[in-house]
């Protein structure tokens, strides 16, 4: 659904904000309270985890209320009623669900699961909604009282904070995408698609010669997030969307990022940047191939050797020395534990081998400065500018330019330095062809955007970086990953720590013929433990 609704046509449009405010001192005394009502004095005040008891009576008194509509008391049964009565309110008064009846399943300790039935009814309309989620049961911090933990997913599972429910005509009407081939995508075959398909319809759905129709969703925080369906209550005609997506390879993405949590991958047409497969496995549903905002690791040595070459430090076949350690402006920096030591290594030997120290010690070498790996990323890879134009929301990398330990942090894809799998996967195809292509998952001819230019690589260049890429898929790191594969075949590997986190997010960019891809996953180790598989599998079926 649009960020605007048509009220003119259906008289009126609902939203249930969740998390509100402005509703009278009662209600906030009773919120800094721990929930409001009656019971609990001092010297009734209890401590520790709810019992069984208290838990069941707790959430048998908040399901009555929220069935009845009657929105203070349920809200007083929260640890937070202020910002519960007002999406309780709504619930009931302004979204129009109504004859709700909510079934509790049995209680893990403090934690009650519930499947939720009510009807939605809208001008004339009426469909039915099931659904499920689940609440915990806490100790009030000054009352004692049980009382539910109050989060917006109480009242619906996909709900967050900010988010708000909207049952109206929709401003954009429904689509329905295909691939490259007319092959139709839908969320239920391609789940991870879902927020991607939502997106594509805010944007496109006036273009796409369909007609609105009514529904009740989910209107985000965030107003660049487009609107997520729940319900339809009468269907409009859905337009045809045509993508750059290939089913196939988007199959593969689907199955591939389903074996690693928090995984994401890109596959991309290196000849002429059509995104081929766009995947997440997330639990929030945060498009992070696209928006993703994290330090690359070793796959950032891509761009850190071009610069090398294109400056003149070194080459393919040129020194790069590989100590134990370098020292950088009073940081030591290390290779990975095990590797040996090889002083008389290639910039090749150690771009396959991923020595960290070897790319460290170069980047103090004339002619560089601390800006040369920035103007490298936004000049030659078009990386960091903010002009790239997707068809949907998306980060095109960043760059700094920055002095101290974190230029020389940034040479291995660390320090300050963010991408996405998206950014990668183009990294990748920009060096094989020596062209920056930037990535698109929507003809721009549909609706005349200019998509961003770079100037590219030099010939020779890029031949060096796609033969260094061949060996690291056939002799170096990425070789266990990539065995499977027949062709023309090239790859990264990476790793990027993060503080705090004992596990290290894996990295892996790779290409096949004409299709480059890269994949990320979060605590996944080493780049060939969990996202080289994942590239590896994009890549067999892009082939």
């Amino acid at each position: 659904m649009g960020k605007g609704v048509k009220a003119a046509v259906i008289g009126g449009v609902f939203a249930v904000m969740v998390g509100g405010a402005g509703y009278g001192g009662y209600n906030i005394v009773n919120a800094l309270n721990g929930g409001g009502g009656s019971g609990g004095s001092a010297t009734e005040k209890r401590s520790g985890p709810p019992s069984g008891d208290e838990v069941q009576e707790t959430t048998r008194k908040f399901f009555a209320a929220w069935e009845k509509g009657q929105a203070a008391q349920a809200a007083a049964l929260t640890n937070n009623a202020v910002a519960a009565e007002p999406l309780l309110t709504a619930y009931a008064e302004e979204a129009h669900l109504t004859d709700v009846r909510i079934t509790p399943g049995g209680a893990s300790g403090a934690r009650v699961p519930y499947t939720v039935k009510a009807n939605v009814t809208f001008d004339g309309k009426s469909e039915p909604l099931t659904y499920s989620s689940e609440l915990t049961v806490v100790r009030g911090v000054t009352t004692g009282r049980a009382l539910v933990d109050w989060q917006p997913s109480v009242v619906h599972p996909q709900l967050r904070k900010g988010d708000t429910l909207v049952t109206g005509e929709s401003a954009s009407p429904p689509i329905e995408a295909v691939d490259r081939d007319g092959t139709v995508l839908t969320k239920e075959k391609y789940p991870s698609l879902g927020p991607i398909l939502d997106a594509l319809r805010d944007k496109y759905g006036d273009k796409a010669g369909g007609a609105p129709g009514v529904e009740l969703a989910i209107r985000h925080a965030d107003e660049a997030a487009a609107d997520t369906p729940l319900l339809t209550l009468a269907k409009g005609r859905p337009g045809t969307l045509r993508t750059t997506l290939s089913a196939g390879v988007q199959a593969a993405a689907e199955r591939a990022v389903k074996k690693y949590d928090d995984s994401s991958v890109v596959a991309v047409k290196p000849s002429t940047g059509e995104v081929l497969a766009v995947a997440n496995h997330r639990d929030d549903g945060f498009n992070a191939a696209f928006q993703g905002e994290v330090a690359p690791g070793s796959t950032m040595k891509i761009i850190t050797a071009a610069m090398l070459i294109d400056n003149g430090v070194t080459s393919m076949n040129g020194p790069a020395p590989c100590p134990d350690d370098a020292m950088w402006q009073g940081q030591t920096f290390k290779n990975l534990r095990g590797m040996k030591a090889d002083t008389g290594a290639t910039l090749a030997n150690s771009f396959l081998r991923s020595c960290n120290t070897a790319f460290i010690k170069l980047i103090d070498e004339d002619p560089l400065t601390d800006e040369s790996l920035t103007r490298e990323a936004e000049e030659r890879f078009g990386l960091g500018r903010n002009d790239w134009k997707t068809g949907i929301e998306s980060f095109d990398g960043r760059v700094p330019a920055v002095s101290g330990p974190d230029r020389a942090a940034n040479a291995i894809g660390q320090g300050q330095v963010q991408m996405n799998p998206l950014n990668m996967a183009s990294v990748t195809a920009t060096a094989i062809t020596g062209t920056f292509r930037q990535p698109y998952l929507v003809s721009p001819r549909l609706d005349g955007r200019q998509l961003a230019r770079a100037e590219g690589l030099r010939a020779s260049t890029a031949a060096q970086l796609k033969q260094m890429m061949r060996l690291t898929a056939t002799q170096g790191t990425a070789e266990e990953a990539m065995a499977g594969l027949s062709g023309d075949i090239g790859a990264k590997t990476g790793s990027a720590e993060v503080d705090g986190v004992a596990d290290a997010n894996s990295w892996f960019t790779g290409f096949r013929g004409d299709v480059a891809a890269a994949a990320m996953a979060e605590r996944g180790g080493h780049g060939g433990d969990a996202a080289g598989p994942i590239v590896a599998a994009v890549l067999q079926a892009g082939g």
